[in-house]
């Protein structure tokens, strides 16, 4: 059956398109969005979800959709979607970050230039009838320093445009390297240097716990005298009232804002303010943008119901549709390593480490990881995916790390899985081979080849001599077809396993029987999603 989506904020035909070219089943309800009764009541019929930011995405929407998987916005903010709760869920959130990006640069830029010349006070006097020539005196931005906080994707463009524009630009981003900084042709700093030196101030960062106010009364108080400052990231970056005093006191020599605290901004400090150009959160609004990033979202959530493919994630790894065809095989041995793990363990886990080794270490690495702690957890938490393990191991205190090595052995990749209960720790390694199947390799660092399959069973105990006769004899009684028969030992005499691959679930009396022969230490029936 084809997946299904609802589309319930305005997208334009030819988004709607691609999910019909893709093979997924949409729906077009555009005004559904602003009707969260009526939202609540048909959301559990679809797969995804594609909106814009009249749909709020809340926990008890999230609750009422049961089969939900994907929710993307065609843009960049998502205030509108409860991001914990889809996680905890297990749902996908995708935005679409470049669609806008250049087309909320340039309204950056544009902001800059009409602070800079005062052009909408000009604008307004002459239509009024008034000659003020004298009056609206401005400045070049030419040889002036432009100070960007926050250098990622839309601030790497403004600084591009700033430089062409003959602008000197000093950057401060936590994540920007220094080598990143020399190839975009700014200087990297501190914020309190940038508040210090720059001319123009532009905030191109999201709104954070860290970010919040990064341009309060404090912060503003250290800037130089006649500076300007741009905002068209997100309201409550800056503080709106220590600006506006700033403004009034002639320390801030103008201000352009396309984004408030609160919004739609019915008020505002600013309003009103010589020199302080303001706009309704036009950064986006773009013929070119709103298609963009229209089509994107409807490429995004077609990618990932169609062949797992994750792009622009918030809450879990991104997989290209590459990596999705490599990784495919690797994610479900990943899954199963977990799935071992989990099914054999009951008592809380503390610690998890994941060795990637050869080949394994080259791959994604985080969605390896994502893989198999929602598989050791599966047991457990019967509706756990990649998206809400992460969530689901840290609310348990579930330590987490990640080893990568190179090629060290036989194989030129394998994972091998380690965790850490309060009385013992299991391990548990595999790889996939040549024909696409998933592979065990080693189990207790005893060295197998286990094929996986839906029903096995695992068994441990001293190497010696009727083990093999108890099993096959036992399961023969009992009717119950061995498909595969794996063993393997640390030496003669020594501890040794075996893995057996049956057709159908072992019953609790072939269990029971293997138990009372008194030469098994675990008898132990496993499932796996093959």
């Amino acid at each position: 059956m084809a997946p299904k989506v609802l589309v319930s904020d305005k997208l334009s035909e030819t988004a709607v398109q691609i999910f019909r070219d893709r093979g997924v089943e949409v729906d077009f309800l555009p005004d559904l969005g602003k009707d969260k009764a009526k939202l609540l009541e048909v959301i559990g019929k679809y797969d995804g979800l594609a909106i814009r930011s009249s749909t709020k995405v809340t926990a008890d929407v999230l609750e009422a959709a049961t089969n939900l998987k994907v929710v993307a916005r065609a843009g960049i903010g998502v205030d509108n979607v409860d991001i914990p709760a889809a996680s905890k869920k297990g749902v996908i959130v995708m935005n679409t970050p470049f669609g806008n990006s250049i087309t909320t640069a340039e309204h950056a830029i544009s902001m800059m230039m009409a602070v800079a010349r005062q052009i909408p006070t000009a604008d307004a006097s002459t239509h009024a009838g008034k000659w003020e020539k004298s009056k609206f005196m401005g400045v070049e931005v030419t040889n002036k320093t432009l100070g960007v906080i926050g250098a990622g994707n839309i601030g790497g463009i403004v600084c591009d445009r700033a430089r062409g524009l003959k602008m000197k630009v000093v950057a401060y981003d936590p994540f920007l390297s220094e080598e990143r900084a020399d190839k975009m042709g700014v200087e990297k700093v501190e914020l309190d240097t940038l508040l210090k030196r720059a001319d123009f101030i532009t905030l191109h960062v999201p709104l954070t716990d860290k970010t919040r106010g990064i341009l309060s009364a404090e912060n503003i108080a250290k800037t130089k005298t006649g500076v300007r400052i741009i905002n068209c990231a997100r309201g409550g970056l800056v503080d709106e009232a220590a600006l506006a005093e700033a403004v009034k006191s002639g320390h801030v020599a103008g201000a352009g804002f396309d984004v408030f605290a609160v919004e739609p901004a019915k008020e505002s400090p600013l309003f009103g303010l010589d020199n302080v150009v303001c706009t309704p959160h036009l950064g986006a609004s773009t013929t070119e943008a709103q298609e963009n990033v229209a089509l994107q979202v409807a490429e995004q959530i077609s990618d990932y119901l169609m062949t797992g493919a994750v792009q622009n994630a918030l809450n879990m790894p991104s997989v290209t549709a590459e990596e999705a065809k490599v990784m495919g095989p690797w994610i479900k041995l990943a899954t199963h390593l977990g799935a071992f793990i989990g099914q054999l363990t009951d008592e809380p886990v503390e610690e998890v480490n994941i060795l990637l080794d050869g080949a394994a270490a080259e791959m994604n690495v985080k969605a390896l990881d994502c893989a198999v702690i929602a598989g050791m957890l599966k047991p457990v938490v019967s509706e756990v995916n990649m998206v809400s393990a992460p969530v689901i191991a840290a609310d348990r205190g579930i330590k987490s790390s990640i080893t990568t090595q190179g090629k060290s052995g036989t194989f030129d990749a394998f994972i091998k899985l380690r965790i850490k209960t309060p009385t013992r720790e299991r391990s548990i390694a595999g790889t996939v081979f040549a024909d696409g199947k998933p592979r065990f390799i080693q189990i207790k660092g005893i060295t197998i080849d286990a094929e996986i399959g839906q029903h096995m069973l695992y068994t441990t105990n001293k190497d010696v001599p009727g083990i093999i006769g108890a099993l096959g004899a036992t399961m023969g009684a009992h009717g119950v077809n061995i498909a595969n028969f794996t063993l393997g030992r640390t030496a003669s005499g020594g501890d040794a396993i075996a893995l057996l691959y049956v057709d159908a679930p072992v019953p609790d009396l072939v269990l029971e029987e293997l138990r009372k022969t008194e030469l098994f230490q675990m008898v132990a029936p496993l499932e796996f999603e093959v």
